[in-house]
């Protein structure tokens, strides 16, 4: 998996500890004859399916990563269309030992082009599936997924909606 170099910097003060980033993760949706898809990726590292997501590089504002990232994972070019969901994700230790935890903005996309193939190492398959047909995935990918699928005014903030609290108390 490529590493920011900023990243590595970084690591190389701080060792394995706590690093706190900021992520972006893109809900890339199309329109079908046969119904609405998802773009979802295979990922490299665990093999896990997703939807494209990234580290906000320094500077970046994190639509721009969002569009940056479809274009290196999936190969696809994308409009962003609204920010559906801010949160903050659960720690994240990699097998390396290095941890960190993200503020990820989950932004819902709509496709404009493109064959989706995987890009950049980062996934090794990468495709539309029907919503009704997800491959299995990790529960904080499929949160993503459903939050930006609600047609809501709004960004949700934070994660108080899975427990059907108001979200805007959280």
């Amino acid at each position: 998996m490529p590493v920011p170099d900023f990243i590595i910097a970084l690591r190389a003060r701080i060792g394995h500890e706590m690093l706190w980033l900021s992520g972006a993760t893109a809900v890339i949706l199309r329109d079908d004859p046969a119904g609405r898809q998802v773009l979802l990726i295979k990922r490299s590292d665990d093999g896990d399916w997703s939807p494209v997501s990234g580290i906000v590089d320094p500077g970046e504002d994190p639509h721009v990563t969002a569009v940056r990232e479809a274009q290196e994972e999936a190969c696809v070019e994308i409009e962003v269309e609204r920010l559906a969901w801010m949160s903050v994700t659960e720690p994240v230790t990699y097998p390396n030992g290095d941890i960190t935890q993200y503020i990820d903005h989950t932004f819902r996309c709509r496709w404009l082009s493109g064959v989706p193939v995987p890009g950049d190492g980062e996934a090794t398959e990468a495709g539309f599936f029907p919503l009704d047909a997800l491959p299995d995935m990790p529960a904080h990918y499929r949160e993503r997924i459903d939050v930006a699928l609600q047609d809501r005014p709004d960004t949700v903030l934070g994660r108080s909606w899975l427990s059907g609290a108001d979200p805007e108390a959280s």
